[in-house]
Protein backbone atom coordinates (compact mmCIF):
# COMPACT_ATOMS: atom_id res chain seq x y z
CA UNK A 1 0.00 0.00 0.00
CA UNK A 2 1.66 3.44 -1.04
CA UNK A 3 2.18 6.37 1.43
CA UNK A 4 -1.18 8.08 -0.38
CA UNK A 5 -3.73 5.06 -0.01
CA UNK A 6 -6.53 5.57 2.24
CA UNK A 7 -6.49 3.12 5.34
CA UNK A 8 -9.48 1.42 4.39
CA UNK A 9 -12.67 2.50 2.53
CA UNK A 10 -16.00 3.08 4.23
CA UNK A 11 -19.19 1.93 2.75
CA UNK A 12 -22.90 3.40 3.70
CA UNK A 13 -25.45 1.12 3.10
CA UNK A 14 -28.49 1.90 2.29
CA UNK A 15 -29.28 4.56 -0.85
CA UNK A 16 -25.39 3.99 -1.77
CA UNK A 17 -24.61 0.62 -2.33
CA UNK A 18 -28.43 -0.74 -2.61
CA UNK A 19 -31.77 1.30 -3.55
CA UNK A 20 -33.37 0.22 -0.43
CA UNK A 21 -34.78 3.57 0.20
CA UNK A 22 -38.04 3.13 -1.20
CA UNK A 23 -38.39 -0.73 0.90
CA UNK A 24 -37.91 1.46 4.18
CA UNK A 25 -40.48 3.79 2.87
CA UNK A 26 -42.80 1.04 2.52
CA UNK A 27 -42.16 -0.87 5.65
CA UNK A 28 -42.05 2.58 8.13
CA UNK A 29 -45.22 3.63 6.16
CA UNK A 30 -47.17 -0.30 6.82
CA UNK A 31 -45.87 -0.49 10.34
CA UNK A 32 -46.22 3.10 11.56
CA UNK A 33 -49.54 3.75 9.78
CA UNK A 34 -51.25 0.82 11.30
CA UNK A 35 -49.95 2.27 14.82
CA UNK A 36 -52.01 5.40 13.55
CA UNK A 37 -49.26 7.65 12.45
CA UNK A 38 -50.43 9.93 9.68
CA UNK A 39 -47.25 9.23 7.63
CA UNK A 40 -46.65 10.27 4.45
CA UNK A 41 -43.88 9.11 1.62
CA UNK A 42 -42.29 12.46 2.16
CA UNK A 43 -42.24 12.52 5.43
CA UNK A 44 -39.88 9.60 5.67
CA UNK A 45 -36.84 12.04 4.14
CA UNK A 46 -36.18 13.48 7.32
CA UNK A 47 -35.11 10.77 8.89
CA UNK A 48 -33.13 8.84 5.75
CA UNK A 49 -30.16 7.84 7.77
CA UNK A 50 -31.52 7.59 10.54
CA UNK A 51 -30.99 4.50 12.93
CA UNK A 52 -34.65 2.94 13.13
CA UNK A 53 -35.07 3.23 16.55
CA UNK A 54 -34.81 6.76 16.64
CA UNK A 55 -37.15 6.89 13.40
CA UNK A 56 -39.60 4.86 16.01
CA UNK A 57 -39.13 7.71 18.68
CA UNK A 58 -39.23 10.60 16.43
CA UNK A 59 -42.69 9.75 15.07
CA UNK A 60 -43.78 8.27 18.54
CA UNK A 61 -43.05 12.20 19.85
CA UNK A 62 -45.57 13.19 17.42
CA UNK A 63 -48.01 11.03 17.30
CA UNK A 64 -48.11 8.85 19.98
CA UNK A 65 -49.54 5.50 20.23
CA UNK A 66 -50.81 2.56 22.89
CA UNK A 67 -50.21 -0.59 22.50
CA UNK A 68 -46.22 -1.91 21.53
CA UNK A 69 -43.35 -0.48 22.43
CA UNK A 70 -40.36 1.29 20.41
CA UNK A 71 -38.39 -1.71 20.36
CA UNK A 72 -41.21 -4.09 18.91
CA UNK A 73 -42.15 -1.41 16.17
CA UNK A 74 -38.26 -1.43 15.38
CA UNK A 75 -38.68 -5.06 15.26
CA UNK A 76 -40.98 -5.16 13.03
CA UNK A 77 -39.82 -2.33 10.49
CA UNK A 78 -37.00 -4.39 10.43
CA UNK A 79 -38.16 -7.40 9.71
CA UNK A 80 -40.16 -6.01 6.91
CA UNK A 81 -37.50 -4.61 5.51
CA UNK A 82 -35.52 -7.73 5.85
CA UNK A 83 -38.15 -9.29 3.59
CA UNK A 84 -38.33 -6.27 0.89
CA UNK A 85 -34.77 -6.92 0.90
CA UNK A 86 -34.17 -10.57 0.12
CA UNK A 87 -37.23 -10.25 -2.40
CA UNK A 88 -36.57 -7.83 -4.53
CA UNK A 89 -33.38 -5.10 -3.31
CA UNK A 90 -31.32 -3.74 -6.28
CA UNK A 91 -27.40 -2.70 -6.49
CA UNK A 92 -27.25 1.41 -7.14
CA UNK A 93 -25.52 2.07 -10.25
CA UNK A 94 -21.46 2.01 -10.10
CA UNK A 95 -20.90 -0.59 -7.42
CA UNK A 96 -19.21 -3.28 -8.91
CA UNK A 97 -17.13 -0.70 -10.14
CA UNK A 98 -16.84 1.04 -6.90
CA UNK A 99 -15.72 -2.11 -5.41
CA UNK A 100 -13.25 -2.77 -8.18
CA UNK A 101 -11.55 0.11 -7.72
CA UNK A 102 -11.21 -0.07 -3.47
CA UNK A 103 -9.92 -3.90 -4.46
CA UNK A 104 -7.75 -2.70 -7.11
CA UNK A 105 -5.78 -0.70 -4.35
CA UNK A 106 -6.10 -3.89 -1.50
CA UNK A 107 -7.12 -2.00 1.03
CA UNK A 108 -9.93 -3.16 3.52
CA UNK A 109 -13.23 -1.77 2.82
CA UNK A 110 -16.48 -2.40 5.27
CA UNK A 111 -20.09 -1.56 5.43
CA UNK A 112 -21.08 1.19 8.12
CA UNK A 113 -24.72 0.79 8.16
CA UNK A 114 -27.17 2.55 10.45
CA UNK A 115 -29.35 -0.97 9.63
CA UNK A 116 -29.24 -3.71 12.32
CA UNK A 117 -26.77 -6.66 11.17
CA UNK A 118 -29.77 -8.61 9.68
CA UNK A 119 -30.44 -6.23 7.45
CA UNK A 120 -26.65 -5.63 6.36
CA UNK A 121 -26.35 -9.06 6.03
CA UNK A 122 -29.58 -9.90 3.55
CA UNK A 123 -28.39 -6.62 1.22
CA UNK A 124 -25.22 -8.18 0.71
CA UNK A 125 -26.10 -11.60 0.41
CA UNK A 126 -28.82 -10.76 -1.90
CA UNK A 127 -26.13 -8.62 -4.35
CA UNK A 128 -23.77 -11.20 -3.68
CA UNK A 129 -20.98 -8.89 -2.55
CA UNK A 130 -20.40 -10.24 0.94
CA UNK A 131 -16.60 -11.53 0.26
CA UNK A 132 -15.51 -7.80 -0.89
CA UNK A 133 -16.00 -6.60 2.72
CA UNK A 134 -13.65 -7.04 6.09
CA UNK A 135 -16.41 -6.01 8.32
CA UNK A 136 -19.51 -5.60 8.52
CA UNK A 137 -20.18 -2.70 10.67
CA UNK A 138 -23.52 -1.80 12.28
CA UNK A 139 -24.90 0.96 14.86
CA UNK A 140 -26.81 -0.86 16.33
CA UNK A 141 -26.36 -1.70 19.82
CA UNK A 142 -24.11 1.59 19.73
CA UNK A 143 -25.12 4.82 22.18
CA UNK A 144 -25.93 6.49 19.22
CA UNK A 145 -26.42 6.12 15.42
CA UNK A 146 -25.60 8.28 12.66
CA UNK A 147 -25.19 11.60 12.09
CA UNK A 148 -23.00 11.06 15.78
CA UNK A 149 -19.74 9.69 14.51
CA UNK A 150 -19.22 6.38 16.82
CA UNK A 151 -20.11 4.00 14.05
CA UNK A 152 -17.46 4.71 12.05
CA UNK A 153 -15.13 5.29 15.07
CA UNK A 154 -16.29 1.73 16.00
CA UNK A 155 -15.66 0.61 12.13
CA UNK A 156 -12.15 2.08 12.34
CA UNK A 157 -11.45 0.15 15.42
CA UNK A 158 -12.90 -3.22 14.05
CA UNK A 159 -10.53 -2.42 10.97
CA UNK A 160 -7.49 -1.46 13.08
CA UNK A 161 -6.64 1.87 11.86
CA UNK A 162 -6.79 5.16 12.20
CA UNK A 163 -9.92 7.47 11.03
CA UNK A 164 -8.02 9.73 9.76
CA UNK A 165 -6.62 7.49 7.47
CA UNK A 166 -10.05 6.72 5.84
CA UNK A 167 -12.03 7.31 3.58
CA UNK A 168 -16.16 7.13 3.75
CA UNK A 169 -18.46 6.52 1.01
CA UNK A 170 -21.95 8.24 1.58
CA UNK A 171 -25.35 9.61 0.41
CA UNK A 172 -27.14 11.11 3.04
CA UNK A 173 -26.64 14.56 4.86
CA UNK A 174 -26.79 12.32 8.62
CA UNK A 175 -23.67 9.97 7.15
CA UNK A 176 -21.66 13.09 5.64
CA UNK A 177 -21.93 14.87 8.90
CA UNK A 178 -21.23 10.99 10.72
CA UNK A 179 -18.15 10.58 8.94
CA UNK A 180 -16.98 14.22 9.14
CA UNK A 181 -17.59 14.25 12.66
CA UNK A 182 -15.11 10.98 13.27
CA UNK A 183 -12.53 13.19 11.21
CA UNK A 184 -12.99 11.10 8.05
CA UNK A 185 -12.49 12.36 4.62
CA UNK A 186 -15.96 11.63 2.98
CA UNK A 187 -17.32 11.07 -0.61
CA UNK A 188 -21.04 11.80 -0.86
CA UNK A 189 -23.41 10.33 -3.69
CA UNK A 190 -26.54 11.61 -2.87
CA UNK A 191 -29.35 9.49 -3.41
CA UNK A 192 -32.39 10.71 -5.36
CA UNK A 193 -34.45 13.63 -3.71
CA UNK A 194 -31.26 14.60 -1.97
CA UNK A 195 -29.39 17.99 -3.34
CA UNK A 196 -25.94 17.92 -3.60
CA UNK A 197 -26.19 21.22 -1.54
CA UNK A 198 -27.45 19.21 1.38
CA UNK A 199 -24.20 17.10 1.56
CA UNK A 200 -22.13 20.14 1.04
CA UNK A 201 -20.25 19.10 4.02
CA UNK A 202 -18.20 16.43 2.06
CA UNK A 203 -14.75 16.15 0.25
CA UNK A 204 -16.53 15.92 -3.03
CA UNK A 205 -19.63 15.55 -4.53
CA UNK A 206 -20.13 12.58 -6.84
CA UNK A 207 -22.96 11.68 -9.39
CA UNK A 208 -22.77 8.07 -9.00
CA UNK A 209 -19.98 5.51 -7.53
CA UNK A 210 -19.25 4.83 -11.39
CA UNK A 211 -17.47 8.80 -11.00
CA UNK A 212 -15.28 6.76 -8.15
CA UNK A 213 -11.37 6.31 -8.65
CA UNK A 214 -8.28 5.51 -7.37
CA UNK A 215 -6.99 9.05 -7.57
CA UNK A 216 -10.28 10.37 -5.30
CA UNK A 217 -9.59 7.53 -3.16
CA UNK A 218 -6.05 9.29 -2.35
CA UNK A 219 -7.41 13.10 -2.59
CA UNK A 220 -7.42 13.62 -5.32
CA UNK A 221 -8.67 16.46 -6.92
CA UNK A 222 -10.66 18.66 -5.50
CA UNK A 223 -13.88 20.29 -6.26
Amino acid sequence: MSARDPAAVLFDMDGLLVDSEPLWREAELEVLRALGVPLRAADCAATQGWRVDAVVRHWRARHPWEGPSDQEVAQRIGAAVVARVRARAEPKRGVAHALAVVGALGVPAAVVSSSAPAIIRAVVERLGIAPRFAALVSADGLPQGKPHPAVYLHAARVLGVEPAGCVALEDSPSGVRSARAAGMRCLAVPDQGILPREVAEADRVLGSLEELTAELLRGGPAR
